[in-house]
């Protein structure tokens, strides 16, 4: 299959459109909206489902080397991804150091819903991927806070809560906790618990999060207009350029590590995803002085978008291509 076709096809899959639905109603004033608890419900359920289905994975084929290879190499990218982000944001840009760091954490850790996005477009082409992808998503999302608040300390920037305590809210974070706690289930229950659950978390899947995805357009929609004052047009080619650097470096740690071409396209978009729902939450904590609209803006108004309609089809034609398969 083709970029031009799997692009093609994400475009007018249910979940983009919905996604676009939820824009252009915001951006159109419209009173639609998802209920605050009925979006937190469903991002409970998303969380929950790809969690335990990879637990699941692994339950059913075992722990490997590839696994622990994955796992460190999610790590180390996640770690070394601000520093680049930052770099290219002090070159470009004219943003301080604080706010510098405050964004290149967002881009070194990992959007959740993104990985939700790309396991459902794997899943509606029939490719599979390794389930212990969703133990790296979880372990990806705590350094890139501590690699930015090292470059904001550096700088001079001050940090409203100790590093123990950051790592300890991070770690304990719901999307965290539902991921990981989901996907220790998963592995201890294997075939059997997925045959029971499958009416419940296989089924439903792509419904729940076609709704979820309204809720995010409307959220990005609303966010938009007051953080256009913000953007320039580097900061707004940094939120377009960064995710393919980041897919890039993914793609070669993952022909080194040996991940199947699904394998390979959600590690890529993990790596080019950026985070902004947890980051948001622990550098309002960390790093009270930085501008959150500034990275909320580039993170959620312009990478979301991006990856949701041409980056993920770019990911997964790239790993394709690359592993030949």
């Amino acid at each position: 299959m083709s970029l031009f076709d799997l692009a093609s096809q994400n475009l007018l899959s249910p979940m983009v459109l919905f996604f676009v639905l939820g824009l252009l109603a915001a951006l159109a004033r419209s009173d639609l909206s998802i209920p605050e608890a009925v979006a937190k419900l469903l991002a409970l359920y998303l969380m929950m489902s790809i969690g335990f289905r990879g637990g699941a994975e692994v339950g059913h084929y075992g722990l490997s080397a590839t696994l622990g290879a994955t796992i460190a190499a999610g790590i180390a990218l996640s770690f070394a991804t601000p520093v680049l982000a930052f770099w290219l944001l002090r070159l470009v840009s004219r943003l301080g150091t604080v706010d510098a760091a405050a964004v290149a954490a967002h881009y070194g850790s990992i959007s959740a819903v993104t990985l939700v996005a790309v396991t459902g477009v794997l899943a509606q082409m029939g490719v599979p991927f390794e389930g212990y992808l969703i133990a790296v998503a979880a372990a990806m999302e705590t350094p890139a806070i501590l690699s930015a608040l090292l470059l904001a300390r550096r700088g001079g920037g001050s940090s409203g809560q100790k590093t123990s305590d950051l790592v300890r809210e991070i770690g304990l974070n719901g999307s965290v906790v539902m991921l990981l706690g989901a996907f220790v289930i998963g592995a201890i229950t294997g075939t059997r618990g997925m045959s029971m659950l499958k009416p419940f978390l296989v089924d439903p899947f792509a419904g729940f999060l076609c709704l979820f995805l309204l809720d995010m357009g409307l959220v990005a929609g609303r966010g938009l207009k007051p953080g256009l004052k913000h953007l320039s047009g580097s900061l707004v080619a940094f939120a377009i350029v960064m995710p393919l650097i980041g897919g890039s470096v993914a793609a070669l740690l993952a022909m080194a590590i040996g991940l199947s071409p699904g394998g390979m396209a959600v590690f890529m978009t993990l790596a080019a995803s950026a985070s902004y729902i947890a980051v948001p939450a622990a550098l309002r904590l960390a790093l009270p002085e930085a501008n959150p609209a500034i990275s909320l803006t580039l993170s959620l108004g312009v990478t979301f978008p991006f990856n949701l309609v041409l980056g993920i089809p770019l990911y997964v034609a790239a790993a394709t291509w690359l592993t030949g398969r």
